[in-house]
């Protein structure tokens, strides 16, 4: 009886388990740290003007909210940081690979005839063990694939010009850092607009 039960769950866990996979923020591939960003980009703009470009979300808004007051002129945006595409080639294969392992799972398809091998004892076991077995490879890869998009990046380009990596420092700059920077920079740019072009 208990058998039959579970086979009469499985189609359901399927479902919810590819809902949960498909879903915004679900574990797959999309959900690209950056700490937990979405997975399509996201921008924000303001007025004309330079454009300041941050790469991480979880402290764009508080960022965006000072710089905005003290530089009117200057767009602000905020995207995601993309990982080196073999990371995200990894990932997209979990994705899809997971799905493909708990179809197998669930119709009890065994893999390892085809290729003439004997299965090894956690395939039984998953055999037994339908419904643990198949959520054990969903948040399993759902973890490799969130790890695999995770750059833990904080990039403000200023008019595509770095001006602040954590990648290259390994932390995030202070509010006073970060407006250093961007009154030296604007200065800069200032003076570069306001000298003579000489005709050749």
């Amino acid at each position: 009886m208990r058998t039959a039960g579970l086979r009469r769950r499985l189609p359901l866990l399927l479902l919810l388990l590819a809902g949960l996979a498909a879903a915004p923020g679900g574990g797959g591939a999309a959900a690209a740290e950056q700490g937990g960003l979405p997975a399509k980009k996201l921008r924000m703009a303001y007025a004309t003007g330079p454009l300041l470009k941050f790469q991480i979300w979880r402290v764009f808004e508080e960022y965006m909210r000072v710089i905005s007051q003290r530089y009117p002129d200057i767009r602000i945006e905020g995207e995601n940081y993309l990982p080196q595409p073999i990371y995200r080639h990894i990932a997209s294969f979990l994705s899809v690979f997971k799905l493909v392992l708990i179809g197998l799972i669930i119709v009890g398809k065994d893999p390892f005839a085809f290729f003439g091998m004997q299965a090894p004892s956690i395939w039984q076991w998953g055999q037994e063990n339908k419904v643990y077995a198949c959520m054990m490879v969903f948040f399993l890869s759902n973890m490799i694939e969130n790890q695999c998009m995770s750059t833990g990046a904080f990039e403000i380009t200023l008019n595509d010009v770095p001006v602040w990596s954590k990648l290259e420092s390994g932390h995030l700059p202070s509010m006073q850092q970060l407006v250093q920077i961007l009154d030296s920079e604007m200065k800069l740019n200032v003076h570069m607009e306001s000298m003579p072009r000489h005709r050749s």
